[in-house]
């Protein structure tokens, strides 16, 4: 049987039994020869709670053990680049980042080592996915997941329907997914919802099941969801093809999806959602065609100059606006959306802006889907029986 010698075992009854900071363990660690390291910082990894570990519910340390000449953090923290080093304790191969965030932030990371290897953290089971792929999740201890993100078997769940729809504006096919709500086809106007990137916020940020959730808990009215892809995203949602991407949607799609289903003819029973230039292109549209779309939500967005200038300069348009943007997002798209809220804000538009504690992630749009189409589409008992006479 293997014996531990007394200052192991006093260093192991103190962190376990007065739950000692981290620094209590370094300080006790350093303090011992380094040939006596090794054992100790194997048997706190076997005593820590959970990796990352954290203390105070703003402290998190982020610990790698292995052979490397090297170890960094590369996350939302960051801007994704590897500039948190890690410090290893001498005579082990105990590495170890301390870092302070807000008690309720969530963010994506991976460790780098040797310089170029990103790995998911090996010592955290949770995951969360992003546009490239799988990232280790740091969720502090004031942030928990929201209910709604999972799918729950015991509730109704609506249907998709698909359509590959051809654009005679932009010469060039899609593939549009239709979500109909479980009471769907009853004699009334549904609400309609549009989404920009719309497979990976079905994918990556589970769309279906939020509106699965809402809907049965009757926090929001059943609405139709349209969910569209781009063909050529950075051009169509921000460059040269957005007035004829603007068009497509306004003169094709909308149109399409009127014929097809009960829709509200009602800009401001309609909205229209993105992300990152996804919101750009929600913004756009509000301002251009908003007798098509009343309801406007841009998460961690861009925004482009024609926007803010039509907005500054134009005349009041009947929009409602929903924004948040990432303390740890993007840093050129921080102050766009900060000008944006004061630029509502000064043209007494009625808007949400929330500044919330995660990065430029589908974790962050993901768990906070639920806010725009509460604010847009709230539940009311009452039912319209009028809906489109093309149906």
């Amino acid at each position: 049987m293997k014996r531990y010698g007394p200052a192991l075992i006093l260093l192991l009854m103190t962190f376990t039994a007065k739950a000692q900071t981290f620094q209590h363990f370094l300080d006790r660690i350093n303090a011992l020869p380094p040939p006596e390291r090794q054992a100790v910082a194997d048997s706190f990894i076997k005593v820590c709670p959970a990796f990352p570990f954290i203390e105070n519910d703003s402290v998190s340390h982020f610990i790698y053990t292995g052979t490397s000449t090297s170890v960094a953090m590369a996350g939302d923290a960051t801007r994704w680049n590897p500039g948190q080093s890690f410090s290893l304790i001498p005579g082990t191969n105990f590495w170890y980042l301390t870092t302070i965030y807000e008690p309720d932030a969530r963010l994506d990371y991976k460790f780098v080592t040797g310089g170029s290897n990103w790995i998911q953290d090996p010592r955290n089971p949770n995951t969360c996915q992003g546009g490239f792929g799988p990232n280790s999740e740091l969720r502090m201890g004031g942030n928990t997941p929201p209910p709604e993100v999972r799918y729950y078997p015991d509730i109704p769940h609506g249907t998709f329907r698909d359509t590959v729809l051809q654009s005679n504006v932009l010469n060039n096919s899609r593939l549009v997914r239709v979500y109909l709500p479980p009471s769907y086809p009853e004699a009334r106007e549904y609400p309609l919802v549009l989404f920009h990137d719309g497979l990976e916020f079905i994918n990556l940020a589970a769309a279906n099941n939020v509106l699965d959730y809402l809907i049965a808990h009757k926090m929001i009215s059943p609405v139709i969801a349209v969910f569209v892809p781009p063909v050529d995203r950075q051009p169509e949602y921000a460059g040269t093809r957005i007035e004829l991407f603007t068009s497509f949607i306004t003169t094709e799609l909308i149109p399409f999806i009127d014929r097809k289903y009960r829709t509200s003819l009602d800009p401001m029973k309609r909205g229209t959602l993105g992300a990152s230039d996804g919101g750009n292109i929600a913004l756009y549209l509000g301002v251009k065609a908003p007798s098509c779309f009343g309801r406007i939500a841009a998460l961690s967005s861009d925004v482009i100059e024609p926007i803010s200038t039509a907005l500054e300069n134009g005349p009041k348009l009947n929009l409602d606006f929903y924004l948040d943007i990432g303390t740890y997002d993007i840093a050129e798209l921080i102050p766009m959306v900060h000008n944006l809220a004061w630029l509502l804000q000064l043209k007494g538009y009625s808007f949400t802006f929330r500044e919330i504690h995660e990065g430029h992630s589908w974790g962050n749009w993901k768990e906070h889907l639920r806010l725009p189409l509460m604010q847009f589409f709230p539940f009311t008992s009452v039912i319209n029986k009028k809906y489109n006479t093309g149906h």
